[in-house]
């Protein structure tokens, strides 16, 4: 599988994986992933860093929007294999190590099944990993979380607590760039949706889709221009705009 690496900004790079998205920060030599796609996406991961001139052992940290396989799955390899950190909103610190388990189950994709595109999906997940037991041995907070202003790291994005999706969820926001990358508090597109632009996933992919809703508030909030999202095409408009539409189509 071949990534599809785009250039967003200056050492901003939105890679599209098997239907999930992760994002490099390049500064200098430096990196920071922001998710690592599936298990399955390991070796477009792993070309998508070279593509920047990058590699492995040059990722200063890994960024996790919120711990679910399709964004985990290389996670514990750089942590395992390059003692990469692996960082994420302390309240998603023991969701990444799978000491509990926050998405969709079994049961909540078969009473979905009716969904256009849901079976499809299912078995693309299945295909490239998304139900391994995938955790992370050893994730850590945000170190200073949670105070105010950047992470140092490359990039210096700001983590942004966007519950709902799960507890910890978080959203980065570049504000020298105008980039904010979205996670799954707010998408652009899925493979179980009929509709392409901003939006919010269905609300069986939630732990509390009140909450998700919520949050858009919060990500409407942010100064920016660009929206990196977990799934879809990169979005350009205000992101106050954009959370506005999701929160629409929501209602």
């Amino acid at each position: 599988m071949r990534a599809e690496v785009h250039q967003v900004a200056d050492g901003t790079y939105l890679v599209h994986g098997h239907h999930v998205n992760w994002v490099i920060l390049k500064d200098g030599d430096a990196l920071t992933l922001v998710d690592t796609g599936y298990p399955g996406d390991r070796e477009g991961l792993l070309a998508s860093l070279a593509q920047v001139g990058g590699s492995p052992e040059a990722v200063a940290a890994v960024l996790i929007t919120h711990a679910h396989n399709d964004h985990l799955g290389s996670a514990e390899y750089l942590r395992a294999r390059h003692g990469t950190p692996v960082y994420l909103h302390p309240a998603e610190v023991p969701h990444a190590r799978r000491d509990f388990l926050q998405q969709a189950t079994i049961g909540d994709v078969l009473r979905n099944a009716w969904r256009p595109g849901v079976v499809p999906w299912a078995r693309h997940v299945i295909q490239v990993g998304g139900t391994r037991h995938n955790p992370v041995t050893a994730p850590e907070p945000f170190p200073g979380f949670p105070g105010e202003g950047p992470l140092e790291v490359p990039g210096r994005p700001v983590p942004v607590h966007t519950p709902g999706h799960t507890d910890g969820h978080c959203v980065y926001h570049l504000p020298s760039a105008g980039i904010v990358i979205s996670g799954d508090a707010l998408v652009s597109g899925h493979a179980t949706s009929r509709i392409q632009g901003p939006q919010i996933l269905h609300g069986f992919f939630h732990h509390e889709r009140d909450r998700v809703v919520a949050s858009l508030d919060v990500i409407g909030a942010l100064d920016g221009d660009t929206l990196l999202p977990g799934h879809g095409p990169v979005h350009r408009g205000p992101v106050r705009a954009a959370a506005e539409q999701a929160r629409e189509r929501a209602s």
